[in-house]
């Protein structure tokens, strides 16, 4: 296994997380970006013809938002955790709110529980609004 606790260190320290994210491949797929605001992090996917679901109206694919809202959830805690591996993904549960139009859409985590073995994510997915999300998850993490 690839020690990937440097690029994490080297993120934390310049607050830019591009080539964290460009190292894991589903993340780079998906376009991710991710800023932080004060110690915030928020993760944002660039609205792309790609990531369609229904083109007549257009709106995402409902797996583009459960993915980019599990790989925000898997990079929060890598950061948090200045973890040297990657967490595996125990369970991810999703709450789909309201459509995902073609346009920008941005998620922020927080960690709500952190044991030993195991840590719980919640997350928020929004597009125009923050206070209005689209979709809510909770994903739960093995951790080293």
């Amino acid at each position: 296994m690839v020690d990937i606790k440097p690029v994490i260190e080297q993120a934390i320290a310049d607050r830019d997380y591009t080539e964290l994210l460009a190292i894991i491949p589903y993340a780079r797929h998906l376009g991710m970006n991710c800023d932080q605001l004060g110690e915030e992090l928020v993760f944002r996917l660039p609205n792309c013809g790609d990531n369609m679901g229904n083109p007549m109206l257009p709106a995402l694919h409902g797996g583009v938002i459960a993915g980019f809202m599990e790989m925000s959830a898997m990079v929060q805690l890598m950061v948090a955790l200045h973890t040297s591996r990657v967490p595996k993904i125990v369970d991810f549960s999703i709450d789909y709110l309201r459509a995902g139009y073609a346009r920008e859409t941005y998620a922020e985590c927080k960690i709500t529980r952190q044991g030993r073995r195991v840590a719980n994510v919640s997350v928020s997915c929004w597009q125009t609004n923050r206070k209005q999300p689209i979709s809510t998850a909770r994903a739960h993490f093995l951790i080293d």
